[in-house]
C-alpha cells in the first residue's frame, strides 16, 4: 500500500553538457530560486471547499459522505442544493473525477440561478472558487484566471478589503451546511459559522435552522448538558415556525428520549410523513430502547421501499440484539433474518467492512470455520479500509482468536495491530482496553506472567496514545 505521508521520489534533471574552458574552470551556475506561484497564492485566499480544511480521514470517508449527500440532495430543502452540489464536486475531484466535478459545478451554478436569483453574485463565490481550484489542478491556467477575475470583480462590488474573499453571511452559511454534511463531528465548527452569519444579517429561516441543527450535532459529540438545553430550545422554536420540518422533529426526539411519550410521538410523525430514509432510520432508534419489536417491524416496512444500505444494516443490528433475549428455538430463524439483512446491506454497499464483520459473527453461530474464512477475506480489504474499520477488524479478529480458537498470543498480536493504527476513535479505544484487560486476566490465570506484562505495557501505550490525542486537539 502506498504511504501517502511519504514524499514522492523527486525526478532529477541533468544539466546540459557544455563545451569550452569556462565549463572546465568554474562550477556550473546555481539554479535560480523557485519563483512564487501567484495563482496559488490567490487560490489560497478564496473561500471554498478547497480552503476550508475539512477533516477527511480517507477514501471510505469520501464515499460515505457522497452517499449521505445524495440523500440530502434528494430530500433536503432546495435552498441548500447548490451548496451540496459544490461539496459533491469537491469530493468527486478528491476521488480523481475532475471532469465529473466540473459538470456538477455547472449544476450548482444553475441551482443558484434558479433558487437565489436576487443574491446570485454573493452565493456563487464558493462555486467559482471550486472551479478555480479544479482548473488549477488540471493546469488550465487561462480558466483559473477567468474565475479569479470573476471573484475579484464580485469582491470589489461588495467593497471587500480582500480582493479574493468576502466576509458575508452567505459564505458562512454555506460553510456551516458543508461542515454538517461532512459529519456531525463538525457540529461545533458549523455552529460558529451560523452564529457569525447571524451577526452579519437579520435572522432568517435558513440560519435559524442551521444554528439549531449544528447545536444538536455539537451535543451528539460533547454530551454537554448546557448544549443539550440550548439545542432543545432552538429545535422547539424551529418546529413552532416550521411545523413540517421533520429533520428538526427527529433531532428533538433524540434530545427528549427521557420523555419517552413525547419522543415517540415526534418519531411517529416522522415515520408517517417523511420519505427521507435517514430520518426514518433515526425514528426507529427512538422506538428501540422500549420496544425492539416495534423498531424491527417499522424498519422492515421502511426497508421494503428503500435500498439505502444503512436501513438493512440497522435491521441486522436489531436482529442481533433480539438474539440476546431469544429462546433456543427462536435463535435459528433470527440468525437467518439477520444474515439476510446484512447481505442486502452489502448488495447496496459492497465495500462495507462493518457488514462483513457482522456476517462473520452470525456465520460463527453455525460454523466457526466459515467465520474464519470471512475474516481472512476481510483482511484483503484492509489496505483500502478506513482506520476505524481496521481497528474494528482487529478487535473482532482478536476476540475470535481468543474465544473460538484459544490462541492467546495470536489474539495479543491482533490487539497490538489495533493499537498501532493511528487515530483516536473513542469507541474502538474503549473496546480495545476492555479486550486487553480480559486478555491480561487470562494470562494471569494461566501463570504466563511475561505475556501478562506485555499486555500491561500495551495498556500503558494505549493510555499514552489517548492522552496524546487529547493534548493535540485544537482548542474549542
Amino acid at each position: 500500500m502506498v504511504n501517502v505521508l511519504c514524499e514522492p521520489h523527486k525526478v532529477r534533471c541533468r544539466l546540459p553538457l557544455t563545451f569550452g574552458s569556462s565549463a572546465l574552470s568554474s562550477p556550473p551556475p546555481s539554479p535560480p530560486p523557485p519563483t512564487a506561484d501567484p495563482s496559488k497564492e490567490k487560490l489560497r485566499r478564496l473561500q471554498c471547499h478547497f480552503t476550508w480544511d475539512f477533516e477527511i480521514k480517507d477514501k471510505v470517508d469520501v464515499r460515505h459522505t457522497l452517499g449521505t449527500l445524495a440523500l440530502r440532495l434528494e430530500h433536503g430543502p432546495s435552498r441548500n442544493q447548490a451548496t451540496y452540489l459544490a461539496l459533491k464536486a469537491y469530493l468527486c475531484h478528491l476521488e480523481g473525477s475532475s471532469r465529473e466535478a466540473l459538470a456538477i459545478l455547472r449544476e450548482a451554478k444553475e441551482a443558484l440561478q434558479r433558487d437565489h436569483p436576487g443574491t446570485f453574485s454573493r452565493q456563487v463565490l464558493v462555486t467559482y472558487g471550486n472551479y478555480a481550484w479544479i482548473y488549477y489542478q488540471l493546469t488550465d491556467y487561462n480558466r483559473v484566471e477567468l474565475y479569479l477575475g470573476q471573484i475579484r470583480e464580485i469582491c470589489r462590488d461588495l467593497s471587500s478589503p480582500d480582493p479574493y474573499s468576502a466576509p458575508i453571511p452567505e459564505i458562512y452559511a454555506q460553510k456551516g451546511w458543508s461542515l454538517l454534511a461532512m459529519g456531525f463531528r463538525n457540529g461545533e465548527l458549523a455552529k460558529r459559522c451560523f452564529q457569525k452569519a447571524l451577526e452579519l444579517q437579520e435572522s432568517s429561516e435558513e440560519l435559524q435552522e442551521g444554528l439549531a441543527f449544528s447545536t444538536f450535532a455539537s451535543w451528539t459529540h460533547s454530551w454537554d448538558e448546557k448544549v443539550k438545553k440550548e439545542g432543545q430550545r432552538l429545535l422547539e422554536g424551529l418546529i413552532r415556525s416550521q411545523p413540517e420540518n421533520y429533520e428538526a422533529k427527529i433531532y428533538l426526539a433524540n434530545i427528549l428520549k427521557e420523555d419517552h411519550g413525547r419522543a415517540v410521538s415526534l418519531a411517529d410523525e416522522v415515520v408517517q410523513n417523511s420519505l427521507n430514509p435517514e430520518l426514518l432510520r433515526a425514528a426507529t432508534k427512538v422506538y428501540r430502547p422500549c420496544s425492539l419489536f416495534r423498531a424491527i417491524s417499522t424498519l422492515k416496512t421502511i426497508a421494503l421501499h428503500h435500498d439505502h444500505h444503512l436501513l438493512h444494516y440497522d435491521l441486522g443490528i436489531y436482529y442481533m440484539e433480539l438474539l440476546d433475549q431469544a429462546s433456543r428455538e427462536e435463535r435459528a430463524q433470527i440468525v437467518e433474518d439477520a444474515i439476510e439483512s446484512f447481505r442486502r446491506s452489502l448488495v447496496a454497499n459492497p465495500q462495507s467492512i462493518y457488514a462483513r464483520l457482522k456476517l462473520a459473527k452470525l456465520y460463527g453461530e453455525r460454523t466457526p470455520r466459515y467465520e474464519e474464512e470471512v475474516y481472512l477475506g476481510v483482511m484483503e480489504q484492509l489496505p483500502t479500509a478506513s482506520r476505524r474499520c481496521q481497528q474494528a477488524f482487529y478487535l473482532q479478529w482478536g476476540e475470535f482468536l481468543l474465544h473460538k480458537k484459544g490462541q492467546r498470543l495470536e489474539a495479543l498480536r491482533a490487539y497490538q495491530a489495533c493499537c498501532d493504527i493511528p487515530g483516536d476513535h473513542p469507541m474502538e479505544q474503549k473496546r480495545l482496553e476492555q479486550r486487553l484487560r480480559e486478555l491480561a486476566g487470562v494470562f494471569q490465570r494461566e501463570g504466563e506472567t511475561e505475556h501478562e506484562g506485555a499486555v500491561c505495557s500495551l495498556l500503558r501505550a494505549l493510555a499514552e496514545k489517548h492522552l496524546g490525542g487529547r493534548v493535540g486537539e485544537a482548542p474549542s
